[in-house]
């Protein structure tokens, strides 16, 4: 016999986000993800092809509603089995059996796929403790104030359980929300902002076409934290390739010493095929630099570090230094709680150091990461 529950779960999906990117400390947490807006309204990063293409627009407040709705029936229909067969881990295995009955995930299609995944999702953060949410795409503070502020506190209505609600921001955005506009986001619930450094050098982000000034991106994210806001910096190791190594370092540090965010989290660069950054590797105008360049770059950038975060090597794939034959190991813990500085800058030293003595042929390249997808 099969199970009403199991018949309702198909009626129910709601949409993802196509590139699936977020970030690890959301993926850890097993965070709900709710898409917020399409794309990325700035895309002409020369180093990123996630939205390549593809127009960016915010979801009217009644379909992430809907979504919201969906989720809640999702959830309704899992705790009923839970109830009924005793437990998350029967109901694990049977909605596997059910759904993926003679078939794997990477078979289902269309809405039977958005319906599994949904349904994937919503189950693993019940199993995690429904705390966590995460808004896809890629600057969703854009949105206008009060629509967005409505969803927020339309989703926390429907899941008391929620603790936080994260989301990626860009500065520019940012900077055009009034001070009293982004304390109303975070007294709604959004209190924690990813946010897209790379580097501190005007040189650097001009190159990079990242569209803002290291003032600019400094005097915005000062005033998210007065809005009382978490935030998470990501820098990227060798964005500056060769010739800018030194100045990205310096730079980035001195601009993160006068923001201090709570976490600095290290994406080190790695070419992706189809941006402009990337054929300008292969015609051999931006050069990367070595495993071991890459490592005093990041020894110099620590150095002048001066703050009070959480200092994140949290993506092992990006952060795997250095290798045995066959086997991978990591110079850094990759946990998305990272190093807490000033405490732990020394050891953070020694690690760099230990990288640094180990020949550089057993190291990892970035260009041999070239083929790796995103995470």
């Amino acid at each position: 016999m099969i199970l009403p529950e199991l018949e309702r779960l198909k009626e129910y999906f709601f949409e993802f986000s196509e590139s699936w990117i977020r970030p690890t400390s959301e993926i850890v947490s097993h965070s709900l993800l709710i898409r917020v807006t399409h794309n990325c309204p700035w895309n002409r990063c020369k180093f990123c092809d996630c939205y390549k293409g593809k127009k960016f627009e915010c979801r009217s407040v009644e379909e992430i509603k809907q979504d919201i709705d969906a989720t809640r029936a999702i959830r309704d229909e899992i705790d009923a089995l839970a109830k009924k067969l005793g437990g998350m881990n029967w109901v694990a295995k049977v909605i596997d059996s059910y759904f993926l009955y003679n078939k794997s995930p990477m078979e289902l299609k269309g809405n039977e796929l958005k319906n599994f995944q949904s349904i994937v999702n919503v189950f693993n953060w019940l199993d995690f403790g429904a705390r966590t949410v995460f808004f896809q795409d890629a600057d969703n503070v854009i949105m206008s104030t009060p629509d967005l502020v409505e969803v927020i506190e339309y989703l926390k209505q429907t899941f008391p359980s929620i603790e936080r609600i994260a989301s990626y921001a860009r500065v520019k955005t940012l900077a055009k929300k009034t001070l009293e506009e982004l304390r109303e986001l975070y007294r709604a619930g959004l209190l924690r902002l990813h946010i897209g450094f790379e580097s501190g050098d005007d040189e650097v982000l001009r190159h990079i076409n990242k569209g803002v000034t290291s003032k600019e991106h400094i005097s915005a994210v000062k005033k998210a934290k007065e809005a009382g806001f978490e935030i998470a910096e990501y820098v990227m190791p060798g964005i500056g390739g060769r010739d800018r190594s030194e100045q990205h370092a310096k730079n980035t540090a001195r601009a993160l010493n006068e923001i201090d965010p709570d976490f600095i989290m290290l994406r080190p660069y790695i070419p992706r095929k189809g941006t402009s950054l990337f054929e300008e590797y292969k015609k051999g105008s931006f050069q990367l630099t070595s495993p071991h360049e890459r490592l005093r770059e990041l020894k110099i950038f620590i150095d002048e570090l001066n703050v009070k975060s959480r200092v994140c090597f949290d993506q092992p794939v990006m952060n795997s230094w250095y290798r045995d034959p066959g086997r991978r190991y990591l110079l850094f813990k990759p946990d998305s709680d990272g190093y807490k500085f000033p405490e732990e800058k020394d050891r953070v030293r020694e690690l760099i150091e230990e990288g640094l003595a180990i020949g550089e042929s057993v190291h990892i390249h970035a260009k041999d990461q070239i083929e790796l997808p995103h995470l």
